[in-house]
């Protein structure tokens, strides 16, 4: 059973629709993976054992009869805990809803469950999916599998531990200032923050045309990635940003299946950014990014060191981030919420309307000065966070480099500059620190060049092989 949480989640696919292993099967693997591990990591906050097989038995059952249901059929998977599931407790990470039991799915629910996915639980995140690191009132901290006295990253941490121990092949979770890569890079896992619109937005019934906060997938591989974004991706006239077509060319995306030959990025031109123009970096986690460039050479891609102009980046994000934690949260009582919480709706109570004003001009002008990158440049690397994983215990990181943090929101600097570009961005494994933390490579395309940074991702992927270097738990 244990060699089946190992399988990729395009491999296990296969083995289903081939009879070669029943749903059934997987889905007790997983279970039993959850049972020896979680404890460890606090991965997976609320459990449907019973509905998954219960839900895994009737997929075998249809399987036998001709009937499959998807490209995700008899696949377990794990919901972020920010994401509605009707009947099953979602919490959102505050105390406030420790109890919340949701009548309806989210759309991205319905998705993956239409395409044949089984839902095995809800995965961890701080309170309403504030900050990089994991930890909340209701379940507590989530743990970095490869180091335990370690973050996972967040704010899908939950997720990206769970995946790294294999309880689960797949798992969604969502980004607004670098919580599907974030965490994906402190855990040895695959992320990737598609662009805006591709997949349906968070906050659609919030605030609709708000494109910080996106829904994407995580995974082990870049294939897997592929495979789930099909799922989730699609129109969706609920909402205004949503990009027209379906998912149908992630689906069939496979990438590299082996080691690179060379030239599979023959002609790629990569403008590589160790610091994104002077952030303060880790040298561990300098040392492991500064890695890539080569890589990308081998594979054919044509590498030159360049820093984006991303000037204004930073005022924007803080502007219109504010702003949402005010729409979005500021009715609900504050001495309920955590700190980051509080001061994140108390920036966005003093956020003007010139205040608003200006952060539209500064990423209008962003977005103009990266159309003219973006004719030059295929993709950008850089790092995906600024340090390897820090002391669970730690609020946040202070320090980076010798330098000070200003707040719980700077460190994740690295990330967050790029949300604000409408771009996809993929996280992939990239090495290990010399004490054997993960650290990942940022992967960023244009503006709905998703396909292009996962066939990137992919390759670099397949030459390296950091990726399948799983943790050691007891158990």
């Amino acid at each position: 059973m244990d060699e089946l949480c190992e399988l990729t989640a395009v491999e296990a696919a296969g083995l289903i629709r081939g009879r070669e292993i029943a749903s059934a099967e997987l889905v007790e693997a997983c279970l039993r993976r959850i049972e020896q591990v979680n404890g460890q990591v606090n991965a997976i906050v609320t459990l449907t054992a019973e509905r998954a097989l219960d839900a895994a038995a009737r997929a075998d059952a249809d399987l036998g009869a001709g009937r499959p249901w998807g490209p995700l059929h008899g696949l377990p998977v794990a919901h972020k805990d920010l994401v509605d599931t009707a009947g099953v407790r979602t919490t959102y990470g505050s105390r406030l809803y420790a109890e919340h039991v949701p009548d309806q799915d989210a759309l991205i629910v319905r998705r993956m469950r239409a395409a044949g996915a089984i839902s095995i639980g809800k995965t961890n995140t701080p309170e309403f999916g504030t900050g990089s690191h994991t930890v909340n009132e209701v379940f507590g901290a989530t743990r970095n599998p490869y180091d335990t006295a370690k973050s996972a990253g967040g704010s899908s941490g939950g997720a990206a531990a769970a995946l790294a121990t294999g309880m689960v092949p797949l798992a969604d979770g969502s980004d607004m200032g670098g919580s599907l890569r974030n965490p994906a890079s402190f855990c040895n896992v695959a992320g990737l923050r598609p662009t805006p619109g591709l997949v349906p937005s968070p906050t659609a019934g919030t605030a609709a045309w708000y494109t910080l906060a996106v829904s994407g997938p995580m995974a082990r591989t870049v294939a897997d990635l592929a495979l789930l974004l099909g799922a989730m991706a699609g129109f969706d006239p609920a909402s205004p940003v949503t990009i027209p077509g379906d998912g149908s060319a992630f689906t069939s995306f496979r990438g590299e299946r082996g080691p690179a030959d060379g030239r599979a990025l023959a002609g790629l031109r990569v403008a590589w950014s160790p610091d994104l123009g002077g952030l303060p970096v880790d040298p561990e986690t300098a040392a492991v990014t500064a890695t890539a460039p080569g890589v990308f050479e081998r594979l054919g891609a044509r590498v030159e060191r360049v820093d984006p102009d991303l000037s204004g980046a930073d005022d924007a994000f803080r502007t219109y981030r504010a702003w949402y934690y005010a729409l979005a949260y500021g009715d609900l009582p504050l001495d309920e919420l955590a700190e980051n919480v509080r001061w994140n709706i108390a920036a966005g109570r003093e956020v003007t309307a010139a205040d608003l004003a200006r952060a539209e001009r500064l990423r209008t002008a962003l977005f103009r000065r990266m159309s003219g990158f973006w004719a030059q440049y295929d993709v950008l690397i850089a790092p995906v966070s600024q340090v390897p994983p820090f002391p669970v215990e730690q609020p946040y990181v202070d320090t980076v480099a010798g330098v000070a943090m200003p707040d719980y929101l700077a460190w994740m600097r690295s990330a967050y500059w790029i949300s604000v570009l409408h771009a996809p961005a993929a996280s992939v494994p990239c090495g290990f620190t010399p004490g054997g933390l993960p650290v990942g490579v940022q992967i960023v395309g244009p503006p709905y060049g998703d396909l292009g940074v996962l066939r990137a991702a992919s390759a670099f992927e397949a030459a390296t092989e950091h990726g399948a270097r799983r943790p050691s738990l007891p158990g």
